[in-house]
């Protein structure tokens, strides 16, 4: 089988470096918010783009910390895009407001501009742009509608560490940055973890406040936090692999490239990449008619494809009381009936995605 994802190799070409940095940890007895966090947190933070990093425990907390850190009120209303992962929009509600869906692009999976305009409110005060599949959201549109009804944004970043567009990573675009280091994204730990960014020294203090229990000062609490800080083992072994994410990026940008060619003359939809934008494909996902058929006949013939995300969140039962209905968003509602993402990472060999590609090729008769 060839999975989604495989870890193994990647883990053999550094395992001297990640077992050493771990074994760092573990002989400094300092395990909580030490050397380790803050260091990856400047040197994320710096490589990013931005002035400061705030290590969080994942990706969830990462937007959550980011929404309370606006001080929002219970009715506002922050817009999020309905096709993506249930954090994206499950931390702005845990974080206390209310979500309002919007529709997305069909070639970039990335909130469509006019949606988002149609969803504005006088209620509304933040939008999450989400980076999806590693491929930029129109984020500089996207700051200048949020300028000029004086919205906050919050880039979610956890699918494009290193995506670019004109040269600029994303990340650096809005007044905070979300990232997750989940294993399987494209600057993986070996656990959980997550960092908000952003140059905004009075969220930076708020967010430094907010991981850890509302306070600057040890026992002594001015805002109402939680407990979620970056663990100095998944920061030593981030600090390892930081250094090589940069040629991963090149290496599943070769992976896609080689899809895309072999892809051509078959009913597949490859991903796009928009002028400007640098795709750093966290996930290679088509577009294919009879996805359904066709995910169940890869699996029957040795490919492990994915499917992100087979139900919109506005059609989730976890946010029925949204208002939202079928048919409210269609071009999200049509994706997830056709999206599938095919197995990437930077290991993967020409042989192997050649053999990916004849299955869909043998599927649809090509």
């Amino acid at each position: 089988m060839i999975p989604i994802l495989q870890l193994r190799t990647q883990y053999a070409q550094i395992q001297n470096e990640l077992e050493e940095a771990v074994l760092r940890v573990l002989r400094s007895t300092s395990y909580i918010l030490g050397q380790e966090v803050q260091s990856f947190e400047k040197e994320f933070a710096t490589w990013v783009g931005t002035e400061y990093g705030v290590g969080v425990g994942n990706g969830t907390d990462a937007i959550q910390l980011a929404i309370r850190a606006l001080d929002l009120k219970a009715d506002d209303e922050v817009i999020v895009p309905s096709f993506t992962f249930v954090a994206s929009a499950g931390a702005v509600a845990l974080a206390g407001s209310r979500v309002v869906f919007a529709d997305v692009d069909s070639d970039n999976f990335a909130l469509n501009l006019d949606s988002l305009r149609r969803s504005i409110t006088p209620k509304t005060k933040a939008v999450v742009a989400v980076h999806l599949y590693g491929h930029p959201a129109p984020i500089k549109e996207i700051k200048d509608i949020c300028k000029e009804h004086n919205l906050y944004l919050i880039e979610d970043c956890a699918q494009s560490t290193g995506a670019m567009i004109d040269g600029q990573k994303v990340g650096t675009f809005g007044d905070m940055a979300c990232f997750s280091f989940f294993p399987s994204k494209n600057l993986g730990g070996i656990g959980d973890g997550g960092m908000v960014l952003t140059s905004d020294p009075k969220f930076y203090e708020t967010l430094q406040m907010l991981r850890g229990h509302g306070s600057k000062v040890r026992y002594y609490h001015e805002i109402l936090g939680t407990n979620s800080r970056l663990d100095e083992v998944q920061a030593a072994a981030l600090r390892v692999k930081s250094r090589h994410v940069d040629e991963w990026n090149v290496e599943r940008r070769r992976v896609a490239h080689k899809y895309t060619e072999l892809l051509q003359g078959t009913p597949a939809i490859a991903p796009c990449e928009r002028p400007g934008c640098h795709h750093v494909y966290h996930q290679y996902t088509v577009r294919v008619p009879q996805r359904d058929k066709l995910f169940d006949y890869m699996r029957e013939n040795g490919v492990g494809p994915a499917i992100y995300y087979p139900v919109c969140l506005h059609l989730q039962k976890t946010f029925a009381s949204s208002g939202f209905q079928l048919g409210s968003l269609p071009i999200c509602e049509k994706l997830q009936s056709e999206v599938m993402s095919l197995p990437m990472f930077p290991e993967l060999t020409d042989n192997e995605i050649e053999t990916v590609v004849s299955v869909i090729k043998s599927f649809f008769k090509v």
